[in-house]
């Protein structure tokens, strides 16, 4: 499988910059939608939070076919001069880009409530159902390709978080800044206005990340396009019969569930319970920092240690400290912080580590089934992150309703601090049961992945 007849430039920083900039491009959409979108909708457009939560869980049904539609799509494209993957990435930056532009269509808050949630649906569906999905799991799929080392990937994966970061960190620091007013009453409210401006420059930028992607990366491993025919039962098969997998799908459906919750309820715990726009800001700049300083020094930690022992810890270590900080329940914003960037540690781990770990999981398919399906597997772990998300907005909008959140009792003191709570406990059960997946379902720990490497390799001839 390795292109060794060709002269190939050697795996280096370009291939680590250039992924890098692929992931800042997807979340500079994905952070986006899964921070502002139930705000926007909730706050500028007047839709009830439950109905975003149900459009979100909708979509997800749609990505149990469409991510695994593109994952055979791409497990059987047919390999060009600029490899299997890479290709999509030149063929959808620009759908992707102007359909999340389209999600934010403030021109439309006094059309019919019936019309904005039709145009709420149609257009999230197509950007997260088929243009993201297009766009994202022949990106996720390309690490296998870049190169066949397990410490390379893990490189990658560190340097894909890095990219996540840096967006998140101008979505959560800055847009913050922009999109967020004082009324006359003094309350923080959110420009509708200003949230579109804002969609259009993260559109834009995702283009040009992407394009830098598929300028700086090489793909080095030769994987040939699948000739057999489609068999549904025979992949169903290949999928459940991998422990790992499902280990893997199990801890990244968690995560999400308590990253996005974290994000999400941002938006409502800092303007309406602590009355603090700048907190949205200041918490999204020290999170983002201390995953940052994870990136730095977890493939090091990881080579050590062992990516799914090192995960797991940061599960506990998160689930420990978030419901540390729904006991004190303060009303000090600077505490919260302090705590609420110490229990995002535990999403560094996981995060730094995440997409290196799917790389050993499609390498163990290849030990005991022969065969690889590096974009198959990939799209069934996007699918679990997308319904990690969806099943955040769908949790916290259903919570928000149950505590009563309107734009009539936004600043009630009974809703902000049911808003509190759910920024604490969602989170902390989330961090708890991931760690509890990777414990006991997830079965690749140090041990095991290296001696998967080593066969492999020898496999291969390298």
């Amino acid at each position: 499988m390795s292109n060794n007849g060709n002269k190939v430039k050697p795996f280096g920083m370009a291939d680590k910059l250039g992924y890098m900039f692929g992931d800042f491009g997807n979340d500079f959409t994905f952070i986006l939608s899964s921070t502002f979108l139930m705000k926007f909708y909730t706050d500028v457009m007047g839709v009830s939070a439950g109905i975003v939560g149900i459009m979100m869980m909708v979509a997800r049904i749609v990505d149990a076919f469409t991510d695994v539609t593109m994952g055979q799509i791409a497990d059987r494209s047919r390999p060009t001069a600029k490899g299997k993957f890479l290709p999509w990435i030149k063929r959808m930056c620009g759908p992707v880009a102007l359909a999340s532009f389209l999600m934010y269509a403030v021109w439309f808050k006094d059309m019919s409530m019936s019309f904005k949630i039709v145009w709420m649906f149609a257009t999230y569906l197509l950007w997260g159902s088929i243009c993201y999905t297009g766009i994202n799991i022949p990106y996720g799929s390309m690490a296998s390709a870049i190169s066949p080392e397990a410490r390379d990937r893990s490189e990658l994966s560190s340097w894909r978080t890095i990219g996540a970061t840096l967006a998140s960190m101008f979505i959560g620091v800055v847009l913050p800044l922009v999109v967020y007013y004082k009324d006359e009453a003094g309350n923080t409210m959110i420009s509708g206005t200003n949230m579109a401006i804002a969609g259009a420059v993260c559109s834009v930028c995702a283009i040009i990340c992407y394009l830098i992607c598929y300028s700086l990366t090489t793909e080095r491993v030769k994987i040939e396009k699948k000739e057999e025919k489609f068999s549904l039962i025979e992949l169903l098969k290949t999928l459940v019969s991998s422990r790992a997998l499902i280990g893997i799908v199990l801890a990244a459906l968690l995560l999400l569930l308590a990253q996005l919750t974290l994000g999400a309820m941002g938006q409502y715990v800092f303007p309406n319970y602590f009355g603090s726009a700048a907190g949205v800001s200041v918490s999204g700049f020290c999170a983002n920092i201390m995953i940052l300083v994870l990136a730095a020094i977890v493939p090091a930690l990881a080579a050590k240690f062992g990516k799914k022992e090192l995960s797991a810890f940061g599960g506990i270590l998160g689930a420990v400290v978030f419901f540390v900080t729904f006991i004190l329940h303060t009303e000090n914003v600077w505490v919260f912080i302090v705590l609420y960037t110490i229990g995002y540690m535990g999403i560094g781990f996981f995060n730094v580590n995440c997409w290196a770990m799917i790389t050993d999981v499609i390498d163990d398919a290849e030990v005991r089934e022969g065969t690889r399906s590096d974009g198959t597997f990939y799209s069934v772990y996007s699918f679990a992150r997308k319904m990690g998300q969806a099943a955040s907005s769908g949790l916290s909008g259903a919570l928000l309703t149950a505590v009563g959140y309107t734009t009539a009792t936004a600043f009630d003191a009974d809703v902000v601090n049911g808003i509190y709570d759910i920024s604490c406990l969602v989170p902390a059960a989330g961090f708890l049961l991931m760690a509890l997946a990777l414990i006991f379902v997830y079965p690749l720990g140090k041990k095991k992945v290296d001696e998967n490497v080593a066969y492999l390799k020898k496999k291969r001839g390298e």
